[in-house]
């Protein structure tokens, strides 16, 4: 009876120890289970959404934005809100900016115009060689009779607005031009938008003589909002939660130009014989709008031959 007791009670033990393990790996397993998800639950708060606070020293061309207007604030807000949230945007853009702006750049600079133009381009066209519905092409978002106007060939063969650097000097003359007339960089960048005589209508309809004191329509009322948003953004992009590395950005692909004055019947054969393909001779040259250059007239141009290395 006693052996059977003392076996009993190792049974108890032996019971009362596993119940005892099974408990405490429990308790190990819920602890584990709250340390993984701890890590989640952190996590939670890097997707929080939070408004930004407006840098109060705003500036466009040297010209201060008055945010202690508080129309102004409010509008100004909306744009670094929209642009700041738009992430695969923003990140785009930051991109192309490491590429494009190397070019535009040095030609403000050479014509006297502010740097802060070339956000104006960012905003025009997102760094793309786009166009309008309304017949407005290349980074500038230039119309065909402007373009004209601005000395660049505008035709169905070559069009120019398409061409950068072309473009760039074009806008810059358009710019300065509305400067002259407004007497602000300002009234300048928003007459790009809305026209020179559009932007002269309104100042003298509403009595006054600044951009930010118009009641103007939304595409032209948001304009310089927009430019100051993404001049901020592309200029501290940090600081606005977007982080790009250095060897994710877009890369400008040198080129040498090769002088052309005759008519080229084909440029795929031109493009081959230079060991390139169509695609790069006219991802590289997209003011040649069509298969073939026409040039009786024996004008000469340059094309932008990438130099090798770069595609396979």
């Amino acid at each position: 009876m006693k052996k059977i007791l003392i076996g009993m009670g190792i049974a108890v033990v032996a019971i009362v120890s596993a119940g005892a393990l099974q408990m405490s790996n429990s308790a190990t397993i819920s602890k584990a289970e709250t340390t993984q998800t701890d890590p989640e639950k952190s996590r939670v708060k890097d997707y929080n959404v939070y408004s930004y606070k407006i840098p109060q020293d705003l500036d466009f061309a040297g010209e201060k934005v008055p945010l202690e207007d508080p129309d102004i604030l409010e509008r100004a807000d909306r744009e670094f809100l929209v642009n700041t949230y738009w992430q695969s945007n923003g990140i785009l853009l930051i991109k192309r900016s490491k590429k494009y702006f190397p070019i535009i750049e040095p030609i403000l600079k050479e014509e006297g115009v502010p740097d802060d133009f070339k956000y104006l381009a960012v905003i025009e066209s997102g760094l793309q060689n786009v166009f309008s519905p309304a017949g407005a092409r290349g980074f500038w978002q230039i119309m065909k009779s402007t373009g004209k106007e601005l000395g660049l060939e505008v035709n169905d063969n070559v069009d120019e607005r398409y061409h950068l650097e072309m473009a760039t000097r074009a806008a810059c003359k358009y710019l300065k031009e509305s400067k002259e007339k407004f007497g602000s960089w300002t009234l300048a960048a928003a007459a790009y938008n809305a026209g020179n005589a559009g932007i002269d209508r309104q100042l003298e309809r509403q009595q006054v003589s600044d951009y930010y004191d118009l009641l103007l329509g939304q595409e032209t009322g948001r304009y310089m909002f927009r430019i100051l948003a993404l001049k901020e953004i592309l200029g501290n992009p940090e600081s606005f939660g977007f982080n790009v590395d250095e060897e994710h950005m877009y890369q400008l692909i040198p080129t040498k130009a090769e002088v052309v004055d005759y008519e080229i019947d084909d440029l795929a054969a031109f493009a081959k014989a230079r060991n390139i393909n169509y695609k790069i001779l006219k991802i590289h040259n997209p003011w040649l709008r069509e298969a073939h250059l026409n040039n009786k007239s024996r004008k000469r141009y340059e094309i932008d031959i990438p130099l090798e290395g770069y595609y396979r």
